[in-house]
């Protein structure tokens, strides 16, 4: 095949992907950008300038809501990556044939429903009239019903829970990668576990680490019913707001601004998170 013939090829193979970024991701976003440009003044008269944005700024609780679901958010992914961490490392060396299928099935098990069924699962167990509630009771540790929801830790355990897949799925697949030999010459070399994990096995998952941490924080950063259903009206969610602008109070230039706004805090705890890594996307998304 020529050269010709195979530039042809490649345009035919990359357009689908191309058309699909452009239409559903790049237009999207410079729409979005346009509307939190402009600013009402009338019946269908606006002002282009940067006074949405500036709403935001001047407000205390636009602020405090956006810095609340970052921190929260980067909670998350820790907590989701503590938890994750050991799990992949036990379905990826630790265990063989099916065992290892038996255990990533238990895993991919909670989402073959949808998110809304798993969070108003949560919702049960954790309400005042629920299982753990009725259990405590029934074992002596609590004499009258207790209310989990509508807390930050109820929005945690949903935001830790809904998130889980996507962390041990990139780690467990970074890990099956490493050679059982490695580990085995580190400790007839003398290293002890902590050396070892520290040398050998968490360098190795960097690039799983790193991209399951990105997927994990964009999903909490992003996730509206696990907020608003566990932690309640007054959950104080970023993303609560959005549609509150959207949808409630038919603001969409103020709601397009705080949506860039959430677009690039994401973009920026991801690039800073890369950075502080020693990571780079390629390598991440390559791995």
């Amino acid at each position: 095949m020529n050269a010709s013939g195979k530039r042809l090829t490649l345009i035919l193979l990359m357009a689908p992907l191309l058309i699909w970024l452009v239409a559903l991701i790049v237009i999207p976003h410079m729409e979005i950008l346009y509307v939190s440009l402009r600013e009402k003044v009338g019946v269908r008269e606006y002002e282009f300038g940067f006074a949405n944005y500036m709403v935001f700024f001047n407000e205390p609780l636009y602020w405090n809501t956006f810095m609340r679901t970052a921190v929260m958010s980067i909670l998350a992914t820790a907590l989701t990556l503590l938890i994750g961490f050991p799990v992949s490392y036990y379905i990826a060396k630790l265990t063989r044939g099916r065992s290892k299928t038996i255990l990533f099935l238990l895993c991919l098990i909670p989402f073959w429903v949808s998110e809304l069924v798993r969070t108003y699962g949560w919702m049960i167990l954790l309400r005042e009239s629920g299982l753990v509630s009725g259990f405590l009771q029934y074992i002596g540790l609590a004499s009258e019903p207790i209310e989990f929801l509508y807390n930050d830790a109820a929005i945690m355990v949903g935001l830790v829970y809904t998130s889980m897949l996507f962390m041990v799925v990139p780690l467990v697949t970074t890990l099956d990668s490493l050679d059982d030999s490695m580990i085995e010459a580190a400790y007839d070399l003398g290293g002890g576990g902590v050396s070892v994990w520290r040398e050998i096995v968490i360098p190795h998952a960097m690039p799983g680490i790193v991209s399951g941490c990105i997927i994990v924080f964009m999903l909490s950063l992003g996730n509206y019913l696990t907020p608003i259903l566990l932690g309640g009206k007054d959950s104080l969610w970023f993303t609560g707001l959005i549609y509150s602008q959207f949808i409630t109070r038919f603001n969409w230039e103020l709601g397009a601004a705080f949506g860039m706004l959430l677009l690039v805090l994401s973009s920026t705890i991801v690039w800073a998170g890369l950075k502080l890594s020693g990571q780079t996307l390629t390598r991440t998304v390559g791995r």
